[in-house]
């Protein structure tokens, strides 16, 4: 996402039943990794360019800039699967309160709705704000695709989890095999395979996040919902293996240097090794990125009631996902613009990230236990 927080809410009724409070840890994580590239591109004004399937590919010139860069790919994956997961909760409380199968999936036809409606009407007014211009006429950022994945995905809350599993992998070959070859990146593509599944375009539009790429991790979201529907321990237990073996099977990937990379290794380095396709997501980038997410999960499910106090910032920015992630870019944006119209350096750049997420945090405590005081179908939850 630039890349931010959708998600669904995970509750049932229960915003602190346990197997919750580590989804909101993890989502708290990924949030403020988030605003720190969205803080890199307003305050720094050092984002690199993005790692297209084709085009020139991002280099950076030392460590920090590109570490920077790469913890913030936690994010966007780790929102559409948080939002599946979310999805088939949601799904299994309101079908006890007696909704209908329709009444659920018009709720998420409305939500979805609302958040495409939400990245052309308001998200990008607040990349207009970048300094030195954006110069894009329609840009398609990641809430326009968590939209389109939370439609899209609705239809998959009834599928068994041995229907969902090969889903998932069939969604993840698929959109390997279709993505094009890096030497068409000059091409001229359709809207609908623009929309669907092809990143880049010009400056009257331009995507980032079509939505087929990003469907197999709401997909795998909900086969984990059931999961932990059926057995929490064990979901979360599964969650540190299956971490552990995506690292190991991105490793052998990345070394093989042919499938599942969307394009070769730019150089031999350990940054070039590391520096994978994020638009679309390649299999190398999920692997990484969801291992990592997955561990982080799996751990936070196991710690101590005394670690869990000092989560609380993490939980708190959870529960108000698409709060922040409205709010947080019109802040660093001011901020960027106010304080450092010509940019700075990158580590100058880190106490203004600080500094957002101190201002951040009591409006999101305010605004989380605002929403859950609002009916189940008041569209404040939505928020």
């Amino acid at each position: 996402m630039s890349e931010n927080s959708q998600t669904v809410e995970s509750e049932g009724s229960d915003r602190q039943a346990p197997r919750l409070v580590p989804l909101d840890a993890l989502r708290g994580l990924i949030i403020i990794l988030m605003a720190l590239d969205h803080a890199n591109h307003f305050v720094a004004q050092q984002h690199s360019a993005g790692e297209y399937w084709g085009g020139p590919f991002p280099r950076y010139g030392d460590v920090l800039a590109f570490l920077t860069r790469l913890v913030t790919h936690l994010s966007a994956p780790g929102f559409f699967f948080l939002m599946g997961v979310g999805m088939l909760l949601f799904a299994n409380s309101r079908r006890k309160r007696g909704w209908s199968r329709w009444a659920i999936v018009g709720h998420f036809l409305a939500r979805g709705g609302l958040l495409i409606a939400l990245q052309l009407l308001v998200v990008n007014r607040a990349w207009e704000l970048s300094a030195g211009g954006w110069g894009l006429e329609v840009y398609i950022g990641v809430l326009f695709a968590l939209g389109g994945t939370m439609i899209l995905g609705s239809l998959f809350l009834w599928f068994k989890p041995n229907i969902l599993l090969p889903l998932t992998i069939v969604l993840v070959l698929g959109v390997e095999l279709l993505t094009p070859d890096p030497g068409q990146w000059n091409q001229a593509f359709s809207l609908p395979a623009r929309l669907l599944l092809v990143p880049g375009g010009n400056l009257a539009l331009w995507v980032n996040y079509p939505v087929l790429p990003w469907l197999e991790l709401v997909a795998f979201g909900i086969l984990f919902g059931h999961w932990l529907v059926d057995d929490p321990r064990k979901a979360f237990g599964r969650a540190l293996k299956l971490g552990a073996v995506f690292l190991l099977a991105f490793v052998a990937l990345r070394t093989l240097d042919g499938f599942g990379n969307i394009r070769p290794r730019a150089g031999d380095a350990w940054i070039d090794f590391l520096n994978v396709v994020k638009y679309p997501p390649s299999i190398t980038f999920n692997l990484l990125t969801m291992g990592v997410g997955l561990i982080a999960l799996g751990l936070f499910a196991q710690a101590r009631e005394e670690l869990l106090r000092c989560l609380r910032p993490l939980i708190v920015f959870g529960q108000a996902p698409l709060f922040f992630y409205l709010t947080h870019l019109f802040l660093y944006a001011g901020l960027g613009l106010w304080l450092t119209p010509d940019g700075t350096t990158i580590p100058a750049m880190y106490p203004y990230w600080l500094l957002g997420l101190l201002i951040l945090y009591p409006l999101c405590l305010w605004y989380g236990r605002f929403k859950h005081r609002q009916l189940a179908n008041s569209i404040l939850r939505f928020l």
